[in-house]
């Protein structure tokens, strides 16, 4: 991966952690940009796209969460939340809200690193599992390679970086139970703790959207204990 071809957008208003966030990923070959609340990140994404957000969750005016919904409203960029709550509550709200992932302030500085190649990863990806990149299933046509997802009719169904990567790993495993652990293994690169409901929420979410294509559907299976499991039958159709 070309890091300097990466930017990532810091939005915080906590000057000390923006520097200390902004110079460690200048260390690291990112092309960095930093906002202290939403008006400058406004004024930020008038001119780029950057290829990951990191946003606070307590900002001063319009908070994270109220940005994190508006951004996810039209654009599907991964975000990054960043929180010095600890209550599970605002790390479900954010991920409902559309975010791909969480940290906990303070965080270490490898384990950041690690987060943000992960989205980048995700975002980038080109599944190789199958000799087609087209399946279809129940109402829809998933094409991996140009990561866009249709129903019958032909009408996109938008999806956040993680909603599609959570969905591509079920089309691949159809009717095989996933548990937490491997999926977030496959789509994020790392293990769940015990109390992580980032997989649950995003199968929410996801199960939201292919249900006001297909109301009634029940793709998506959740078996006790087990996980979750694609239940219908998926066919290549390149």
């Amino acid at each position: 991966m070309n890091q300097m071809s990466r930017s990532i957008l810091i939005v915080d208003d906590d000057d000390e952690i923006r520097s200390l966030v902004g110079d460690l990923l200048r260390r690291e070959r990112f092309s960095v940009t930093e906002a202290e609340n939403a008006t400058e990140m406004d004024n930020v994404l008038r001119r780029m796209r950057p290829d990951v957000l990191i946003l606070d969750l307590m900002l001063p005016g319009e908070d994270g969460l109220s940005i994190c919904r508006r951004i996810r409203s039209e654009s599907g960029v991964p975000i990054l939340m960043l929180t010095a709550k600890h209550e599970e509550t605002d790390k479900v709200v954010g991920l409902e809200l559309g975010a791909d992932d969480y940290l906990v302030k303070p965080f270490g500085t490898r384990e950041l690193l690690a987060r943000i190649r992960a989205l980048l990863r995700r975002a980038a990806a080109q599944p190789v599992t199958a000799p087609s990149r087209r399946f279809a299933f129940d109402r829809f046509v998933i094409d991996l390679d140009a990561r866009q997802i249709t129903d019958d009719e032909g009408m996109p169904v938008s999806l956040t970086t993680a909603e599609f990567d959570l969905l591509s790993c079920l089309v691949l495993r159809p009717r095989r139970v996933l548990s937490r652990d491997q999926i977030l293994d496959w789509t994020q690169g790392r293990a769940a703790d015990p109390l992580d409901r980032t997989v649950d929420i995003l199968v929410s979410r996801l199960r939201r959207k292919l249900d006001a294509a297909s109301p009634g559907s029940r793709i998506i299976s959740t078996v006790r204990n087990g996980g979750y499991l694609l239940t219908v039958a998926v066919k290549n159709v390149s």
